[in-house]
């Protein structure tokens, strides 16, 4: 199974911190095994159930936060001489939405959420796949602050550049939140 994460996220190679690439990659191995999708079906299945007639991928969306991820903190790097860990940050990224996999089911051959995942949205059941494979508390706070159960807390620098690069990769392609001209 790792070969198939690996194959799937090339991008756990720019963390460089082995420790840290390792567990991101274990959390990844759990929550495919724990899945009702395989490593495949990521390749395939929508990347939002909240927007009707989705046609960019799971993983589409998730490697394009990734980069936009590593693009801003660059910039701001570059910029701003903003000091941002940036293995933190590529492992929080990759990990945003490693909890979703618990949250699908398959009825009648459609896929929706589940019960638990209605209960406990995927911030959560992310942050406790982290934790169970010993994720460094600050990657953690990128997966539990990386949505809107987030917006009333404090973020680090490296959990605000991943949240914004989630939703400028999600956003966009909601209806209800884009004006059409």
């Amino acid at each position: 199974m790792k070969d198939r994460v690996q194959k799937i996220w090339p991008e756990i190679e720019w963390i460089k911190d082995e420790e840290l690439k390792s567990k991101v990659t274990d959390c990844w191995v759990y929550a495919i095994e724990n899945s009702v999708l395989s490593a495949e079906d990521l390749e395939k299945i929508p990347f939002s159930l909240l927007i009707d007639d989705c046609d960019i991928t799971f993983m589409n969306h998730k490697r394009t936060c990734v980069r936009l991820s590593v693009d801003i903190a660059k910039t701001m790097g570059e910029n701003f001489g903003s000091e941002i860990n940036m293995d933190i940050l590529i492992a929080g990224a990759i990990l945003i939405d490693v909890g979703k996999l618990i949250e699908y089911e398959i009825v009648d051959g459609k896929l929706g959420t589940c019960r638990a995942g209605k209960l406990l949205r995927h911030p959560f059941s992310g942050v406790a796949i982290a934790d169970r494979f010993g994720l460094p508390v600050d990657v953690q706070h990128i997966i539990a602050y990386h949505s809107k159960e987030g917006d009333l807390g404090k973020r680090t620098i490296e959990s605000i550049i991943v949240h914004h690069a989630d939703f400028v990769s999600f956003e966009p392609f909601q209806d209800a939140k884009r004006i059409k001209v």
